[in-house]
């Protein structure tokens, strides 16, 4: 009897998060009825959807027991070097005067580059030279920053934002796929198709299976052979393609780059993985998990946002989030232990 309640017990905390969202959502169509409807529906899976796809890659950092807190300046960075070249030719105050209409793909492959570029330097610090994540992270979270900084000051810019951009770009990002008369935004349909690839890498490739095993055991895994080292990096390098490609995206649905484009993304990121079954302590985690958590994440921001909570009360919010989910964590993990 005692063993069973205590399973109950256990149960229940389990699923806490699951409890606030729907006592959230029951309170939020109590008080707007209209909240219920296909087009919040589809707003909330826009918004989960570049979200997702960063979240995606640093969850694999966080299986091997690893982060990112410099995620969210360098989306500011890669936004801004897509916004810079897909800027509309005809804008008179055009970053890039001289530049003439870019293919989308160029803007695509530049905003990986810069993101790439970062996880790189993170992972080798932390592949190479052992520092740890946390540390190497939050170092190039402000060297980001400055360089975003640095960035929309240059060429005459003066830190205007970034705005205007080619019909070409934002059909491709804000454009949908009617089917049978229902509107379905093709974000949607990007986060899938990443979903899928990143489902292949980590279950069926050895990317994937040396990442699990990383995470699991560290020792255990360079016993068996595998070069950490490299592998770590690979996996740093991979969460930097979801990011420039979450980014390349978010860039034209917010439609205008600043300075604080980016900022705190990384703790949606984080939170939402976490919320989804990514294990802080390694080797658990699942992409369908990751998306589940970015959704609830965004569905809570979303109904706080429609009933029109203080920004302020909805930072509190997500805070505590973030605390019950790694609480929930961290207790599976002892009670595996």
């Amino acid at each position: 009897m005692e063993k069973s309640k205590q399973n109950l017990k256990d149960r229940l905390l389990s699923y806490s998060l699951y409890f606030i969202l729907l006592a959230i959502l029951i309170v939020t169509v109590v008080l707007e009825p209209k909240f219920v409807s296909f087009r919040n529906l589809t707003n909330i899976l826009q918004m989960a959807s570049t979200r997702s796809i960063i979240a995606m890659g640093i969850a694999g950092l966080i299986i091997i027991n690893g982060t990112d807190l410099s995620a969210g300046r360098v989306v500011g960075c890669c936004c801004a070097i897509s916004a810079a070249l897909l800027q509309n030719p005809e804008y008179p105050s055009k970053m890039f005067a001289n530049l003439g209409q870019v293919p989308l793909i160029v803007g695509w492959l530049a905003s990986v580059a810069v993101a790439v570029l970062f996880a790189a330097l993170i992972g080798f610090c932390v592949a190479y030279l052992h520092m740890h994540a946390f540390i190497a992270s939050l170092g190039m979270q402000l060297a980001a920053y400055g360089v975003l900084c640095l960035f929309m000051d240059s060429n005459g810019n003066n830190g205007q934002p970034l705005s205007n951009l080619a019909a070409s770009y934002d059909t491709f990002v804000k454009g949908a796929l009617n089917i049978g008369g229902v509107r379905i935004p093709y974000l949607i349909f990007y986060m899938i198709i990443v979903a899928v690839i990143m489902w292949v890498v980590w279950n069926k490739t050895i990317l994937g299976k040396n990442m699990y095993a990383i995470g699991g055991n560290i020792e255990a895994a360079r016993v068996s052979g595998i070069n950490v080292e490299k592998w770590t990096l690979l996996i740093f390098i991979l969460s930097g393609i979801c990011v420039g490609t979450g980014s390349f995206l978010e860039c034209s649905r917010i439609g205008s780059v600043t300075a604080n484009t980016g900022l705190q993304y990384e703790f949606d990121a984080i939170s939402g993985a976490v919320i989804g079954g990514v294990s802080f302590a390694g080797g658990v985690g699942t992409i369908p998990g990751v998306i589940m958590g970015v959704i609830i994440l965004q569905t809570i921001n979303y109904c706080l946002y429609f009933l029109g909570v203080s920004s302020y009360y909805q930072y509190i919010a997500r805070g505590l989030i973030i605390i019950i989910a790694v609480a929930i964590d961290v207790r599976k993990y002892i009670k595996k232990k």
